[in-house]
């Protein structure tokens, strides 16, 4: 048995002897399809890695030979650590990656085949976007009704269940031709019409800008390896052995492309005297994944992929892994009870020989804001009384809207804190810029990063020089680099308008030659890319703070691709984009043995994967969590109730569960049911800080407690919490007047306010209306506050001297009167005029 000199031989007990039974069986397996359920925290990566360091050790498979896929960047960089550790330096040349990563090396070599140049430049969600603003701007078709967003969405489905546009054009639109103009979208009444010929022209733009989508890298591969036998051929010699972490959240075309990767349909007949999967056949296949923590449904990914893998692979063995090195038992008994309520799933239950440990701990808060608040005040006293590291907690909830409130309350009580899922550093304006330069250095014909650099920084060539560009290059059939570089040839073009567009494209054409010779070294690319552009003199000579923020943004920028040459021996600027392209919402996270000193905030689908000493689960709300829309979809609920699954198995030592009596939604006060979650969890687990709000104490009948209950200034006497005097700069939570402002959501919704009545016994105070004075417009102010227009946009957090925390909207450029919508949670959507807002940018 021949074997890669390079890995080091570690003995079988040495591989197996600190597994479990389980584990270990799952290590040694013989066989063409393995799938290993792994619970929660069962050390699924242990066993990945240990059979992976099997195969090469005792089937005598070479490295070259195995493909380890996961879902993220990170959890690939862990899986190839731990080979290192175990096989030695020749895992850092092993395909241990994403499938995206995986696709997009498969594409850079054989892409060609399919009229994809090995150059193709990945365009992210924010190219995609305004790809599609530019089809509909040409196609004249209504923004607000299809917005970009939505269309995208469709045409991801579309391409995860490998629907080509072709399909939907000769369904839906047989008379299109992408490339054509004049052709009004507006008319059509079906909006599957729409789709498909917005789908078919976004597809026809891609390619002619040499660029993909990130489901195109799927989608494509499994194009070339169908279009092409003799590439297909070489991948199932190559890969011998797959493996899949994560199996659970596949989609259509994942799983038709491993199927295709392994030459499971070839037809091939095994080598049924070879010691492991042999040279010919099918490759063998190992899936790694829990049903249980199946979460990512809106994204394509299709359940069915695990619980059908016995159907799909006749001799497939399956061993589960139940015993959790994670959480205590408490928590896991929580989480089966949880995940039983679920019809249809494998039976599995999590167990652990750590003990019971604490019980999980539940308050029942009056408003989202005083959960938050409540939240805050443990998070304190977990990290002032007992220790705990502030990296070691985590608050995790359902939607993004949530963290508004929370955010408050962690600021009010100066909790350190970060949110993940925010503005990505690739996604900063001066980053994208940056970014656009070196995408449409690598690849010209990328249309949207060029017209993008055209007049950034400004040099004169506004909108109309941009169009007079774009026409010209229809006209010559050509890119819009064309339309640039033959600027002199369009008729009616001023001088005015001409010079910058030359010294445009002589720079361009010279920062292409100095990339050129230069590509080992990406970091001296970005340095002067920065320094020809003017990017960085524009940022320098500017005399706003935040203008030294992106400065320093892009100076990180340059010591991420200096970072990118020193880790990786064959460095590329085009590797370098690669990696900037493919980096994930998780990948921000520091890692666990490093202590940020802030708390993390995060959404439950991110948390997948993670773990913290403790964690707060909160809105736990009928039509919060579980969402509203699932209340009547079995699937759905099923999905929420999975989730809820993944939150709970987050927590290593201490799990809080949180609700609010009353949360806002679409700007009014709405009354919430307790979970249906939370009654599926034992009683005995969970010790009730409070079990009921104020007002659900009321309507049960406490009325005969009324003297113990109440406290003398009109609240709830709780020993865990005391709300603060203030909140977000207003009169809420005020104890002399809780329940009598007008600021307290809807007086109607919420009690008509009885308790702040009830407190004072009866008593009535008046207050006499000040005299109002005639109102001014707004744009008649002489305030100024010196902030720019230029420096917000969408999705931007400002904090507001009474509303609070809220995120921009939208911002319009109306000169000295410019107008910024911020939505606030729920103070409401406000639009505000910048210079005059009491507002400071986050």
């Amino acid at each position: 048995m021949q074997q890669d000199p390079d890995v080091i031989a570690r003995p079988p007990e040495a591989l197996i002897g600190d597994l479990n039974p389980q584990q270990a069986e799952a290590v040694q397996y013989r066989g063409p399809a393995l799938l290993i359920g792994a619970g929660a925290g069962s050390g699924k990566t242990r066993v990945l890695t240990r059979r992976i360091a099997w195969i090469l050790t005792q089937f005598g498979a070479w490295p070259s030979q195995v493909l380890a896929i996961t879902f993220t960047n990170k959890a690939a960089a862990e899986m190839r650590e731990r080979l290192e550790s175990l096989i030695g330096p020749v895992a850092s040349r092993m395909w241990v990656s994403t499938f995206h990563s995986a696709c997009v090396r498969i594409l850079r070599r054989d892409g060609e085949r399919i009229g994809l140049k090995s150059g193709f430049t990945i365009y992210d969600t924010a190219d995609c976007e305004r790809l599609i603003k530019l089809i509909a701007n040409d196609f004249n078709f209504d923004v607000k009704r299809y917005t970009p967003r939505s269309i995208l969405a469709r045409i991801s489905d579309y391409k995860n269940n490998l629907t080509s546009a072709r399909e939907m054009l000769a369904q839906y639109a047989p008379d299109f031709k992408p490339g054509q103009r004049g052709y009004r979208v507006g008319r059509i009444g079906n909006p599957e019409e729409l789709y498909a010929v917005v789908y078919a022209e976004y597809q026809h733009r891609l390619a002619a800008a040499n660029a993909v989508d990130f489901d195109d890298l799927i989608v494509r591969t499994v194009e070339l390896l169908r279009a092409c036998p003799d590439v297909a051929e070489y991948y199932h010699r190559k890969f011998r052995y797959i493996l899949v972490d994560e199996y659970q959240d596949t989609n259509h075309a994942q799983y038709v492309l491993i199927r295709e990767l392994a030459g499971v349909d070839a037809g091939e007949h095994a080598d049924m005297g070879a010691v492991g999967a042999g040279r010919v056949g099918p490759a063998w296949i190992t899936v790694v994944g829990d049903s249980d923590q199946s979460i990512y449904a809106f994204r394509g990914a299709d359940i069915r992929n695990i619980q059908d893998f016995e159907q799909d692979f006749p001799n497939a063995k399956t061993i589960m892994l139940e015993q959790n090195y994670r959480s205590t038992q408490t928590i896991l008994d929580a989480a089966n009870a949880v995940i039983a309520h679920n019809e249809g799933r494998k039976p599995k239950r999590l167990w652990t020989a750590a003990g019971a440990g604490e019980q999980i701990t539940a308050y029942a808060a009056d408003t989202a804001q005083l959960e938050a608040h409540w939240i805050a005040a443990q998070i304190k006293r977990l990290h002032t009384d007992d220790g705990v590291r502030y990296s070691d907690i985590a608050v995790m909830y359902r939607a993004n809207a949530q963290s508004r409130s929370l955010e408050e309350g962690l600021i009010q009580a100066r909790v350190p804190y970060q949110l993940i899922g925010g503005t990505k550093f690739y996604e900063r304006r001066e980053v994208k810029d940056a970014l656009a330069y070196l995408q449409a250095i690598v690849n010209p014909a990328d249309d949207i990063n060029m017209r993008r650099i055209l007049n950034v920084p400004k040099r004169g060539l506004g909108a109309r020089a941009e169009s007079q560009v774009t026409l010209h290059a229809q006209q010559i059939g050509g890119t819009f680099w064309d339309g640039v570089a033959h600027a002199d040839q369009i008729e009616g073009m001023t001088a005015r308008t001409l010079n910058p567009l030359m010294r445009f494209a002589q720079m361009m054409q010279e920062l292409r030659e100095f990339a050129q010779e230069h590509d080992a070294k990406p970091s001296q690319i970005v340095a002067e890319v920065l320094e020809r552009s003017g990017l960085l003199e524009e940022l320098k000579k500017s005399q706003d703070p935040q203008d030294q923020s992106r400065v320093e943004n892009l100076s990180q920028l340059q010591s991420v691709a200096a970072e990118y040459e020193q880790n990786t021996p064959d460095a590329t600027l085009a590797g370098f984009l690669e990696t900037t392209a493919l980096v994930a919402d998780s990948d921000q996270l520091p890692d666990e043995s490093q202590d940020s000193g802030k708390v993390t905030l995060m959404t439950l689908h991110t948390a997948k994967g993670l773990e913290y000493p403790i964690v707060f689960l909160t809105g736990m709300e009928q039509g919060t969590f579980p969402h509203a829309r699932a209340m009547e979809d079995t699937s759905e609920l099923s999905e929420e109730r999975r989730l809820a699954y993944v939150g709970i198995t987050r927590a290593k030592r201490h799990l809080f569960v949180t609700r609010a009596a009353v949360r806002a939604q679409w700007g009014r006060s709405a009354e919430m049911m307790p979970s249906q979650f939370l009654d599926e969890i034992p009683a005995d687990l969970i010790d009730w800080k409070r079990k009921e709000a104020g007002m659900e104490r009321m309507r049960s009948g406490w009325r005969a407690n009324a003297s113990h209950d109440f406290g003398a200034h009109g609240g709830w006497n709780d020993d865990e919490f005391d709300a603060p005097s203030s909140f977000g700069g207003s009169s809420y939570g005020s104890r002399s007047s809780y329940g009598s402002g007008s600021s307290y959501g809807s007086r109607s919704t919420y009690g008509s306010g009885v308790r702040g009545s009830a407190a004072h016994a009866g008593k009535v105070t008046t207050r006499r209306a000040p005299v109002r004075q005639p109102a001014q417009p707004a744009s008649s102010l002489k305030t100024d506050n010196h902030l720019r227009i230029e420096d917000f946009a969408v999705g931007d957090k400002v904090t507001h001297d009474k509303f609070g925390l809220g995120t921009v909207v939208d911002a319009q450029d109306k000169g000295r009167n410019s107008v910024i919508t911020v939505d606030f949670g729920s103070s409401g959507v406000k639009r505000l005029m910048l210079r005059v807002a009491p507002i400071e940018k986050l």
